[in-house]
């Protein structure tokens, strides 16, 4: 295996996702051996009406801030699969950065499970929060 590094993660968001997924342009922040926390930069690109982030953005931040935090569990990529993303949104979120921290609660052979909270990098109010199941391969 491979030592993590926030430079390691930050490539990986390059090599290892589809290109929609790169114009996010989340950047890593910090990380340990359970969790990551990206920031996910406000755009005009991803608001809808009023300035406020899209639902689709904060999904797709989330899941991929969990691939990072398995990367940093098992301390290099291991080939996943989204199973379940059940997600909540409790408050719009404008004007300010968001902070995706993902936490991998549990992870075996087979699968592995986790939580996301995204807050305003400004304020640090949560406004959407998931839980999420993964296939490994």
């Amino acid at each position: 295996m491979s030592t993590i590094t926030t430079d390691t993660l930050q490539q990986s968001l390059t090599e290892l996702f589809a290109p929609w997924v790169q114009a996010l342009n989340l950047k890593v922040e910090r990380f340990d051996a359970d969790s990551v926390t990206l920031r996910l930069p406000q755009s005009d690109q991803l608001s809808r009406v009023g300035g406020m982030l899209c639902g689709q953005a904060m999904m797709a931040a989330a899941d991929t801030a969990m691939v990072l935090a398995l990367i940093a569990q098992f301390g290099a990529f291991r080939p996943c699969s989204t199973v379940q993303l059940s997600s909540t949104f409790m408050k719009p979120l404008s004007g300010q950065d968001a902070l995706i921290t993902a936490r991998v609660l549990r992870a075996g052979k087979a699968m592995a499970f986790g939580e996301i909270d995204l807050a305003g990098a400004d304020d640090g109010k949560s406004v959407f929060r998931a839980s999420t199941t993964y296939a490994l391969m």
